[in-house]
């Protein structure tokens, strides 16, 4: 059997037009991101780390939300860079 899931990077930027002008929009988009692909039936939900960078750099406690939200799909890091 295949599973589908997504990866989520994260970004947000205050500029003219920007769906994801904070930080905090950026979290809770990715929440309801994992909310969403699991009422559809998707199967993960994975987030990137930007260490040293202004997105995401602490999945944790965002992935500890996310677990909060939903009770049925994967959720993990999809890649931590380590620059």
């Amino acid at each position: 059997m295949k599973k589908i899931g997504f990866l989520s990077f994260g970004h947000y930027q205050d500029v003219p037009g920007s769906l994801t002008p904070t930080a905090g929009d950026a979290l809770l988009q990715a929440i309801d991101l994992a909310v969403a692909a699991e009422e559809v039936g998707g199967d993960g939900a994975f987030v990137r780390v930007h260490h040293f960078a202004p997105q995401q750099a602490s999945p944790f406690p965002l992935l500890a939300a996310m677990a909060a939200r939903t009770s049925r799909i994967d959720l993990g890091t999809g890649v931590i860079d380590m620059r």
